[in-house]
């Protein structure tokens, strides 16, 4: 039997979802009848607007992905100006205020607060620059990560961004593969340093070179089944294909239709491109492309060119993140600037605007790692940007436990989120740069929050791996976290070993303090962090955690997932003043 997802998309589902969107924005809230509010927001996805949790009726979350985290001249701008005209809620953050943008860790934007009945307009506007929220979400080709710098770094061996527009360009919007089993991520590597992420991906294009009719041909291989989700992540696995440049998107067509056609339709759970491949094997999948997806012959593998492969791996070496200055291919700069847990408020989005059409060429360039970048800096501007007063909280030089900090977004809109995240992690940050050392010779050091198991903050591939959970203290229920070690990419990747349960929350700071300590007095040498993770068993790890209580305090020990927004005063859903019109007047129930 199908899923109920499945009946809903055979009923309707990629762009005729756009002309219901409208009719409900003119006719408000209320015309969504109840009974249907499942359906009609997993068809909502497609354009890339997800509902907000229980106590939040009646506003969107709205992700726009552009190919490759590129945004051209004006389309930065333009998102903040839309930010600040529509993403403000009914409550402020304490740490963010009202109104802000979110960069994800797929090289997206995310909106929160937003109203149905707004949507309309905000598409017109996002077109008005060439942006979309099309696929943004829902069961169809995500948006294309890659190198955040393609076209522009010195050290790639093939322009993945021209790979990755001509991907989007041909997938979304694409009723052939508008409507698949599961989402589809794809990532498009084109340099050195690995930083498309190919390992995480259901389908990665990476640099490699190989000698067709005697000629030295530069192009990709192919990798399929990566993925973090739930507990069962995977490693994007070698299926022997090498294409050109000319072939790949041919190629992708084929794996996604694959997919498309072989993926679980029943089992939501099972229904993503890493368990086909488990079940099938690397072997069965090329032969199935090749019988059936395919029309020409299928070249092996060629030589792999990522050679230096730095990008999260857990080393200094590199350009590990992007972050800093660094020379592109034609003599300007770009200039990585850190995001701490993504988020960035209006006031400070239009200053980062200024300055990117000031020093820059306007363009800005989205990270995994859910920074930002400034693109074509002459050198004579290197010093007046960096001397802006908002670089001073979005430095190219920040702290290891700044510049290493992720969050997802956590319960403060995310239904399946268990913990605070997003102001959590910053309290961590801030308070580990206060109170700890590492070790000399570190100076790359990654903590990743995510709200539950599904991993929207990447947590297997950080140094330390934190993991939404909850526990009771002193006989109370308190939010706390699971706490992995040793995850990262690179040329040896390997996922965290979770080997501390149900910390509570507070005692986590504590936790990664001794953790450091313990691993300053036991180091070999100069042996990094997850060279000495990967020397020792579980248990032995588990012993160097050492939770604790500091000065340390947390605001948010209690169980924000029962409120209907997690800094608000009352800690009841049933004090939400949602659902509400679009003047802001509330909506009765029919209690």
């Amino acid at each position: 039997m199908v899923s109920d997802v499945e009946k809903w998309k055979d009923e309707l589902y990629g762009t005729d979802i756009r002309a219901e969107i409208e009719r409900f924005a003119e006719e408000g809230w209320e015309a969504i009848p109840d009974d249907e509010h499942d359906a009609w927001f997993e068809r909502f996805k497609w354009y890339g607007l997800y509902h907000q949790r229980a106590g939040q009726e009646s506003y969107f979350m709205m992700r726009i992905g552009p190919p490759g985290g590129v945004l051209e001249p004006g389309q930065f701008r333009q998102l903040v100006e839309i930010a600040d005209d529509f993403s403000r809620g009914p409550a402020e953050n304490p740490e963010f205020g009202n109104g802000w943008i979110d960069v994800t860790t797929r090289q997206a934007i995310q909106l929160h607060w937003i109203r149905l009945e707004d949507v309309p307009e905000i598409f017109d506007r996002l077109e008005e620059v060439g942006l979309s929220t099309v696929q943004a979400c829902g069961d169809s080709w995500r948006n294309i990560v890659g190198c955040p710098v393609a076209g522009k770094d010195k050290h790639e061996h093939v322009d993945a961004d021209a790979l990755a527009t001509e991907l989007h360009d041909t997938f979304k919007r694409n009723d052939a593969y508008s409507n698949l089993p599961r989402k589809w991520k794809v990532s498009v590597t084109g340099c050195d340093e690995g930083c498309g992420q190919g390992d995480i991906n259901d389908l990665a294009f990476e640099p490699a070179q190989k000698e067709i009719d005697g000629e030295t041909v530069t192009g990709y291989n192919v990798r399929v089944g990566g993925g973090l989700s739930r507990n069962e992540p995977r490693f994007a696995r070698n299926i022997d294909v090498f294409v050109t440049p000319e072939q790949a998107v041919d190629v992708a067509g084929g794996i996604s239709g694959l997919f498309r056609d072989h993926g679980d339709r029943e089992n939501r759970y099972n229904a993503r491109m890493k368990f086909l491949v488990d079940e099938w094997g690397p072997e069965k999948v090329r032969e199935t492309l090749q019988e059936d997806y395919v029309d020409f012959e299928l070249e092996t593998a060629g030589e792999d060119l990522r050679d230096s492969y730095s990008y999260n791996a857990g080393e200094a070496d590199g350009k590990h993140d992007h972050v800093g200055v660094h020379e592109q291919d034609d003599g300007n700069y770009y200039v990585g600037l850190n995001v701490l847990v993504g988020r960035i408020g209006v006031d400070d989005a239009y200053e980062l605007a200024d300055a990117a059409d000031a020093h820059g060429s306007g363009e800005v360039r989205l990270t995994q790692r859910q920074n930002i970048i400034f693109t074509d800096v002459p050198a004579k501007n290197l010093d007046d940007l960096r001397s802006e007063s908002v670089l001073e909280d979005y430095s190219p030089d920040p702290h290891p436990f700044q510049r290493g900090s992720i969050a997802c977004t956590g319960t403060e809109f995310c239904s399946l989120s268990i913990v605070e995240t997003k102001n959590r992690q910053v309290r961590f940050g801030r308070w580990l740069t206060d109170n700890v050392s590492l070790p000399e010779g570190v100076e790359n050091f990654h903590i990743h929050l995510s709200g539950c198991t599904a991993s929207c903050a990447q947590p297997q591939i950080a140094d330390v791996s934190l993991r939404g959970m909850k526990t009771r203290k002193n006989g109370e229920p308190v939010e706390a976290l699971d706490i992995g070690l040793g995850g990262g990419l690179g040329e040896n990747p390997q996922f965290a070993s979770w080997v501390a349960e149900r910390i509570p929350a507070d005692e986590v700071p504590g936790a990664i303090a001794n953790l450091i300590e313990n691993f300053a007095e036991a180091r070999d040498g100069t042996e990094s962090f997850r060279e000495f993770v990967a020397a020792r068993d579980d248990d032995e790890l588990a012993d160097l955690i050492e939770p604790e209580e500091t000065d340390y305090d947390d605001p948010y020990m209690h169980n924000t997932k029962r409120t209907w927004y997690p800094y608000a005063e009352e800690d009841d859903l049933d004090e939400s003043p949602a659902p509400a019109r679009a003047d802001g007047t509330p909506i009765p129930s029919d209690d």
